[in-house]
């Protein structure tokens, strides 16, 4: 096997804020981007159809609101939220991560805006792709 280039897109620097929609509907949210929204842990699901934006905000435990879960060793903030990207035909055929914005106290995501292409650790092929629309 020979040499391969290293590709620095492929993790976000420690401390840089980063959304990952993963396959299946999981929404991982780094420690730097649960900061922008005060760590907050119930949350709505809102999303701009005209824009494709999704966005988190902090909110009372409610029927429509969800629950994060934080698991100890990762720092990843996760959210279940499959019937939430089905309903809006969100992209989980790869996992993508995003870095995420602030706009009037949510956290925001631009779905079909630049992102990379993120492959588990624990797979053989370790490596990460950046998708087409990324910016340099």
């Amino acid at each position: 096997m020979g040499f391969e280039v290293f590709d620095k897109r492929q993790a976000p620097m420690r401390g840089t804020p980063s959304v990952t929609v993963q396959k299946r509907g999981i929404i991982s949210i780094s420690g730097a981007a649960h900061a922008f929204i005060d760590r907050a842990r119930v949350v709505e699901l809102l999303f701009d159809r005209e824009r494709k934006v999704m966005a988190l905000r902090p909110s009372e435990p409610s029927a429509q609101s969800y629950e994060l879960r934080e698991p100890a060793k990762s720092g990843q903030t996760l959210l279940s939220a499959m019937a939430f990207t089905q309903a809006y035909d969100i992209d989980t055929s790869v996992s993508r991560r995003f870095e995420p914005f602030v706009e009037d106290g949510m956290l925001c995501v631009a779905v079909e805006g630049p992102s990379t292409i993120v492959r588990s650790n624990r797979t053989k092929n370790n490596s990460a792709d950046s998708s087409s629309d990324e910016a340099e």
